[in-house]
């Protein structure tokens, strides 16, 4: 990949995009084609295909997604459905119409079974039941993974897909109604701390099993699978170890200074009971994952701090 060649980074300004932008500016690549929402809504089929006729960009990344917790997939699933829909099949087709020379498309974990073997491969793919908490987000994902694949099939497209384990990292979202569990906790337990309260209460039970990943080297992946991966077949992204969600919290209690109890609401639903990808094919084209969950939270934690008093 060339470095003046142009790159379209569509949902440049989310957690994951930015974080994109952040790996190929560092890497060198500085003809990057960047839209706000306002400037192209990536749900509007018609302005979609005018930017691709107008900008004709060389790459794609596809990190654009309507996303959150528990709370929000269960609230709104047609939302989360349609929107998904509509922004992978214009930013994918429009990419197949335009002759783009390569486009990576980034799915999620969740697409995969809710009782998927541990740790999870590739393979696992439509092999059962979703997770019903996220299944029209995850449905959304595996569509635009079967377009992606379409495309490279029917047309010889260079169409790739990555699926990266949960991310965390600077510019996540903190809303307690529409945050994924690490930056809830972080929100959660840095108020309890700041009033002094003497416990904090979080969902479920504590017991599931995740794996995190930060999202600096998401971007890394990113980076290294346009350069090195050709394979239509999907791509797991992860660190390939996980914590339990109890264990998660005393990490982010400790990191935030929070030294009350933790109460779990088990009446609240845990979401899948463990969730780990298997990275061995990853692995085995030469990239790992470098930032250990404990230093990214010290990290996240201390970005959070920063934001908030500058509001």
């Amino acid at each position: 990949m060339e470095k003046e060649a142009s790159i379209f980074v569509a949902g440049h300004r989310g957690m994951v995009g930015s974080a994109c932008v952040r790996a190929l500016k560092a890497a060198g690549y500085g003809n990057l084609i960047l839209r706000t929402r306002a400037e192209l809504d990536l749900r509007d089929a018609a302005a979609v295909r005018r930017f691709y006729t107008e900008t004709r960009p060389e790459y794609v990344i596809v990190a654009a997604a309507k996303v959150g917790g528990i709370v929000a997939n269960n609230r709104s699933p047609v939302e989360f459905l349609r929107e998904n829909l509509q922004i992978q099949d214009n930013v994918i087709g429009g990419a197949g119409e335009t002759g783009v020379r390569k486009l990576l498309f980034l799915g999620s974990s969740c697409i995969y079974p809710r009782h998927a073997p541990q740790p999870i491969p590739e393979s696992a793919l439509l092999t059962g039941p979703l997770e019903p908490t996220n299944e029209a987000y995850a449905i959304a994902k595996i569509a635009g993974i079967r377009l992606a694949q379409a495309y490279a099939r029917q047309y010889g497209a260079r169409f790739i897909s990555a699926m990266p384990t949960n991310l965390y990292g600077p510019g996540d979202n903190f809303d307690l109604e529409t945050s994924h569990v690490l930056p809830a906790m972080i929100r959660k337990f840095s108020d309890a701390a700041e009033r002094g309260e003497p416990t904090v209460t979080l969902w479920g039970s504590g017991t599931p099993r995740r794996e995190f990943l930060h999202v600096d080297d998401l971007a890394d992946a990113v980076l290294f699978l346009l350069r090195h991966y050709e394979d239509p077949e999907i791509i797991n992204v992860g660190w390939g170890t996980d914590v339990s969600i109890a264990e998660l919290a005393g990490m982010v209690a400790a990191e935030t200074g929070f030294r009350g109890g933790i109460l779990w609401d088990d009446t609240r639903p845990d979401g899948t009971p463990r969730k780990l990808m298997d990275v061995s094919r990853l692995t085995a084209l030469g990239w790992q994952a470098r930032i250990p969950l404990a230093e990214g939270i010290r990290s996240v934690c201390r970005w959070w701090r920063e934001e908030s008093a500058r509001r």
